[in-house]
């Protein structure tokens, strides 16, 4: 019996220790499945709200690339030419400012923008900082450095998102489109006379005109200039058909990109602005009425021209005197006889000229 008991003691004793080690074994295993796993859950966590941060930040480039979804007072519908060619677009960029109340560190932030933007006036950058006002550090930033930024984790810099206006053809439209302000309001061309339509709708305005021909006229226009050595030059291309304009170029000419202030009287546009009486080039629609009333020929002689008349008070003189006292319809338009054409345009009448003008 002492020798059973004394063994069954014995046994108890050693399952026990058995128990306890394997114990242990346990709990150093769990301890590291557990670290194991935490380190793993705050891996998923770091890259779950950097896909969260990137996903928002690409919802709001769609919100801003989809006209129906932007309720920003700075959109404005784009334009296009005939053959849905973008002569203007409206697109989201990211501006950066810096709030001076919230810098922590000044010198540290300025070394850390000083490493991504070498060639920034930091000057002008400190005193707009001393003057303790919210300020724009830089617009229209890339996404690479808006990146950078972001990862130094200053809570004085702050992005804000904007929509901009961009002009792909350059100079190539610049009289047409015209330019904007500031606040985001038309001051020239088109984006001036259609500045309430362009804040509204929100499909493209297409215009008649065409990018190619457009191109292929100021390429023309630009050697010409060079050749002559002019001031400057406009061509007008119209369909005769449907009176739509296909081309209107002025030079010299601008990048509306830029947003320049245009001060310099060159610059005006001189297929609208460039204004002058017609004179003799008038003639053409006198002998057009007239024949529109079929009240002429080309053959049509008139004789014994004065050299001078006066006609609603105003005297009108032959410019040549040695033009001949009789001429025909078509001698007249050809020699530019005043006289001649006077005397076609009383014929017409003047309630059916003016009907003819005005139609």
């Amino acid at each position: 019996m002492n020798n059973k008991d004394s063994r069954i003691i014995i046994e108890n004793r050693e399952s026990d220790f058995l128990f306890r080690k394997s114990k242990s074994k346990l709990n150093i295993t769990f301890n590291r499945i557990s670290f194991i796993f935490f380190i793993f859950f705050v891996i998923c966590l770091i890259y779950s709200i950097h896909l969260l941060h990137l996903g928002s930040r690409k919802t709001k480039t769609e919100n801003f690339n989809n006209n129906s979804l932007v309720p920003n007072k700075l959109y404005r519908a784009d334009i296009v030419d005939r053959n849905q060619k973008y002569l203007v677009k409206t697109i989201n960029s990211i501006d950066i400012g810096i709030s001076p109340s919230k810098i922590i560190d000044e010198k540290k932030l300025l070394l850390n923008l000083k490493f991504i933007f070498p060639e920034k006036n930091y000057q002008k950058v400190k005193k707009k900082i001393k003057k303790g006002k919210f300020f724009y550090f830089e617009k229209k930033i890339s996404e690479e450095n808006y990146e950078k930024l972001m990862k130094l984790g200053d809570k004085s810099i702050e992005p804000r998102d904007n929509l901009i206006r961009i002009y792909p053809q350059k100079n190539l439209f610049s009289h047409i489109i015209g330019q904007i302000d500031d606040e985001n309001n038309g001051i020239s061309g088109l984006e001036k006379s259609l500045d309430e339509e362009l804040k509204k709708v929100e499909e493209p305005i297409r215009l008649t005109v065409d990018k190619d021909i457009q191109y292929l006229i100021r390429d023309e226009l630009l050697k010409f200039n060079n050749i002559f050595n002019t001031k400057g030059s406009a061509a007008i291309l119209m369909n005769v058909n449907s009176g739509e304009i296909l081309s209107l170029v002025s030079l010299p000419d601008f990048d509306p990109n830029k947003r320049e202030k245009i001060t310099d009287v060159n610059f005006i546009n001189r297929a609208t602005k460039g204004v002058y009486e017609f004179g003799s080039v008038f003639k053409t629609f006198t002998l057009a009425a007239a024949f529109d009333e079929k009240i002429i020929e080309p053959k049509t002689k008139f004789i014994d021209l004065p050299k001078s008349l006066t006609c609603a008070g105003f005297p009108i003189r032959e410019y040549n005197e040695k033009l001949p006292t009789n001429l025909t319809t078509e001698e007249i338009l050809i020699r530019s006889g005043n006289i001649g054409s006077v005397r076609i345009a009383q014929k017409v009448g003047e309630e059916k000229y003016k009907l003819f003008l005005s139609s």
